[in-house]
């Protein structure tokens, strides 16, 4: 067995492949071996049409059972998935692709004339499409009649498995190389420190895009050999009355204030429920406790980031604390540090260091980026800020770039401001993470208009540029306008400033009722 991927899954997979893998809220059911006659089925398809080991595969399609397929077949052949936000606009792909240079480009069949003139114009030599519902579309009809038993590529740990985009402060997305060492030693971990059952059935209502619902909720269903319910989407009524088949389940804090707003979500429908598990954006111990008054669960928050996997978890035994995200995992180190790299001692606030197994290798092709991301002997600087308090629990307490994660989705304010500044009349912007009850966060943009124009644009025409330039998550949730921005002696604009500001008049637009 060589150190590919799937390799490690497939070792782990039931003896009786007639298992069940996948069931859709469709009804649709899908084995251990269709698992293996349909990945392998596609890895052939796109093995015909020139994609090699090593090569990038690009992939912005809906989430189906299908997608899954995708994923495993571009492990067997070794190829690097590129999975793509199915929110991202054209200009965004664009970047993608031009930066990554994918030698094959799965989409859906509605943007295919779109996707393939974009393929023309940046040199994509392979256009496949995979319809909403997973069962049409070029590479599910093109792969129909092939040899499914496809010969797995031998891949070192070392070798890039895939490649997960993450906008930096900058406005300019990062490519972060994740190896099969990297997810295979993270899933591991995972499976061990869940207490993963043989009978455990996962229900699975997050996208797949995204890190969370990919690697880390499939991947340990994979390791496990067993079972998961699969939604399209979150849906709090299909949730409810699904949770009764199921014994985990995956969300973020998002899920779980839309869950405790149903009066059918009570204590009986979570009865055969053994972990629910929350991470992507900062849970509120506000949403802990009542979780927990309502169910008898204390939910399991974790930490990871998209350049790192999970790094860590509350434990499955033990106290779980509202407001921190547990012990490091096993075979991962986090300390704290003062931003010139000096070693803080326990309780004290700094940034948040890491290195392990499941860490990245670095940014596609940005070498002079990975120089100043890691420490001299291999820690990766989150940026994220916290403090491992007197029991070892780590504490998040901000972000050092000012990132915001709305909804479990990563959104940088750079990139935002980027799109709001072109607009005409506007002079200049700034973006600040504000607290949203139901996303964890979302943001406030702040505007200057160009003098000349006091009442235009509005915030109704800026939102209007925004949704078809940006994915809708990254669209701010208020805006306002200002005769100046506040900035400090240096000329950085305090957005420290701009939150206290706008707290009240933010707080109310908000408040529940």
């Amino acid at each position: 067995m060589t150190e590919n991927l799937f390799d490690l899954f497939q070792s782990r997979f039931p003896a009786d492949r007639s298992r069940p893998f996948i069931e859709t809220d469709r009804g649709r059911a899908y084995s251990y071996a269709d698992l293996e006659d349909i990945s392998g089925r596609y890895a052939r398809l796109m093995a015909d049409l020139g994609v090699k080991p090593g090569h990038r595969v690009a992939v912005q399609v809906e989430k189906s059972p299908e997608a899954v397929f995708l994923y495993l077949a571009c492990m067997r052949l070794g190829a690097i998935l590129l999975p793509l936000n199915t929110a991202y606009q054209d200009d965004e792909v664009e970047f993608f692709l031009s930066d990554a240079e994918p030698s094959c480009v799965v989409g859906r069949p509605a943007k295919e004339t779109g996707l393939r003139v974009l393929a023309d114009k940046l040199g994509v030599p392979t256009v496949l499409t995979l319809a909403d519902d997973g069962q049409g579309g070029t590479l599910v009809t093109r792969s129909q009649g092939l040899d499914p038993a496809f010969p797995t590529s031998a891949r070192g740990g070392n070798d890039t498995a895939a490649i997960l985009y993450s906008s930096g402060t900058t406005g300019r997305p990062k490519g972060a190389m994740m190896s099969h060492t990297n997810l295979g030693s993270n899933a591991l971990t995972l499976h061990k420190i869940w207490g993963w059952r043989a009978d455990d059935v996962l229900l699975h209502a997050l996208p797949i895009f995204h890190t969370h619902g990919l690697f880390v909720a499939i991947n340990c269903v994979l390791l496990n050999g067993s079972a998961m319910l699969f939604l399209p989407k979150f849906d709090a009524d299909t949730v409810v009355r699904l949770l009764p088949r199921a014994t985990v389940f995956m969300g973020v804090p998002t899920f779980y204030t839309r869950l405790l707003s149903m009066p059918s979500f009570t204590k009986d429908a979570c009865r055969t429920v053994r972990l629910f598990i929350s991470g992507s954006a900062p849970l509120l111990a506000e949403t802990h406790r009542a979780f927990a008054e309502r169910t008898g669960h204390a939910i399991l928050e974790r930490y990871g980031m998209t350049e790192t996997g999970m790094l860590t978890s509350n434990p499955l035994d033990g106290d779980r604390i509202a407001g921190t995200v547990g012990f490091p995992l096993p075979d991962v180190e986090v300390r704290v540090a003062a931003e010139d790299g000096q070693i803080l001692r326990q309780g004290e606030i700094g940034v948040i260091e890491v290195r392990g197994p499941n860490v990245f290798s670095g940014y596609w092709k940005l070498p002079e980026k990975n120089k100043t991301e890691f420490r001299a002997d291999g820690f990766f600087i989150t940026g994220d800020i916290g403090m491992v308090d007197e029991r070892g629990y780590v504490h998040i307490v901000g972000r050092a770039k000012d990132m915001i994660i709305s909804g479990g989705y990563n959104v940088y304010p750079k990139e935002i401001e980027d799109q709001i500044d072109r607009i005409d009349g506007v002079l200049e912007s700034a973006v600040v993470g504000m607290p949203h009850p139901d996303f964890g966060e979302a943001g406030l943009a702040v505007i200057v208009r160009k003098p000349g124009f006091d009442a235009t644009p509005t915030a109704d025409q800026v939102v209007q540029v925004l949704r078809g330039k940006l994915a809708n998550y990254k669209v701010p949730k208020q805006i306002v306008f200002v005769p100046v921005l506040p900035r400090n002696t240096m000329g950085k604009v305090q957005k420290n400033v701009l939150r206290a500001d706008f707290s009240d008049a933010w707080a109310t637009n908000f408040r529940k009722a």
